[in-house]
């Protein structure tokens, strides 16, 4: 999606801030999903955006639904993902929880601690269920990303470690209402670096190997979840608008030793949506400081969080101004000095009523919208 793609004469007619959403792009990237993923079993993420629209568009393309929460579990079920393609992680699942996607009849839960399995087990046998389970382990594989999107290290609360795996082997030997059907990794968020899914790989068949315990009980494991992880192109979303994802397939296909009967499934998010999403907003005032020049817009962290929650970067556009590029710290309204886009940013030269456009922002945007400051949640738009 090009700078020129936007229809600007839409958008000065829209109260902003706003999300806007190119759904050619998203079905462009979830063709290319389908030419690359081979037989791989793909599930959305729908921690990354749940917008009715967005997640009709992808349930519409055949992919199954990650879940880590009993509302997203309803939504799913609501935007047409069926219950059989569903999967519930989460290291916090309520009773209430548990019972809905039992109720439902999901595929399986990702299951992260000996507890939890107990739980499971219990509501269950209340309900006169068959709860299908994968084992979230932790690999102990560096994402090296952002340390609050790390996942899969032995200091994280995600997962169950490694060393607790004979124990958990053992547990399940005496629960009547759960079914072990596989194993299940998420290492984190933002990955580029394709050695890191190797590592993960590789990792998944050391873990394979080591235990022998695997082989008596290998017709269970008829899934291995590789989770997701697989990151975007935040620096040049016009020249690279859909992420690599013949290479991380290609990654797996070469590296993770995929056993006799096995499926193996992937939990994809940021990659699918991240791209197609742009937050809105306009110049309210030009403020020239001393040391620093501010563009301060409408759209604030209530409205976009990364940057605030991860330092991280988006690129901004000045869709309005041709004028020769200046410096400024793109800032919001809220009340927070956390409240900045971008600190020494190079776009054309702004001032009052410029429309700004802050790139990649379809995934962990308007999902974690707020209304902090008694704000309004931002709305969204669709291209035709």
């Amino acid at each position: 999606m090009m700078t020129g793609d936007f229809p600007l004469d839409v958008f000065q007619t829209l109260r902003t801030p706003f999300y806007y959403y190119d759904l050619q792009l998203l079905n462009q990237t979830l063709q290319e999903i389908h030419a690359t993923k081979g037989d791989f079993e793909v599930h959305y993420a729908l921690k990354a955006n749940s917008n009715l629209r967005i997640l009709e568009t992808i349930a519409k393309s055949g992919f199954g639904a990650d879940c880590v929460s009993g509302g997203e579990i309803q939504i799913a079920l609501k935007t047409g993902f069926a219950p059989e393609k569903i999967v519930y992680a989460g290291v916090g699942k309520t009773d209430w929880e548990i019972e809905l996607a039992l109720n439902e009849n999901i595929f399986c839960f990702n299951v992260e601690s000996i507890p939890e399995l107990h739980v499971i087990d219990e509501l269950a046998g209340k309900l006169r269920k068959h709860a299908r389970v994968c084992l979230r382990l932790n690999p102990n594989v560096d994402a090296q990303t952002h340390h609050y999107i790390t996942t899969g290290l032995n200091e994280n609360k995600f997962g169950i470690n490694l060393s607790e795996l004979h124990h958990v082997l053992n547990v399940l030997k005496t629960l009547s209402n759960v079914e072990l059907i596989g194993l299940h990794f998420h290492i984190g968020s933002q990955i580029l670096d394709m050695n890191v899914f190797e590592n993960l790989a590789k990792r998944i068949n050391e873990i394979q190997n080591s235990f022998s315990m695997l082989n008596e009980v290998n017709s269970q494991f008829s899934i291995l979840n590789c989770g997701g992880g697989l990151g975007i192109n935040y620096e040049h979303p016009n020249h690279i608008p859909i992420a690599d994802f013949k290479m991380y397939f290609e990654t797996f296909r070469k590296h993770l030793e995929i056993r006799k009967n096995q499926k193996v499934h992937f939990e994809l998010g940021r990659s699918v949506v991240g791209p197609c999403g742009s937050l809105i907003t306009r110049v309210l005032y030009v403020k020239k400081g001393s040391q620093k020049q501010f563009a301060i817009v409408d759209a604030g962290m209530s409205d976009l969080l990364r940057p605030a929650l991860y330092s991280a970067n988006h690129r901004i556009e000045n869709l309005t101004s041709h004028e020769p590029e200046e410096i400024y710290d793109v800032v919001g309204p809220i009340c927070e000095s956390a409240d900045v886009f971008s600190t020494e940013y190079q776009m054309n030269q702004a001032q009052r009523n410029d429309m700004i456009a802050l790139r990649s922002a379809g995934a962990y945007g308007e999902v974690m919208a707020s209304t902090y400051n008694q704000r309004e949640l931002p709305k969204a738009i669709f291209s035709h």
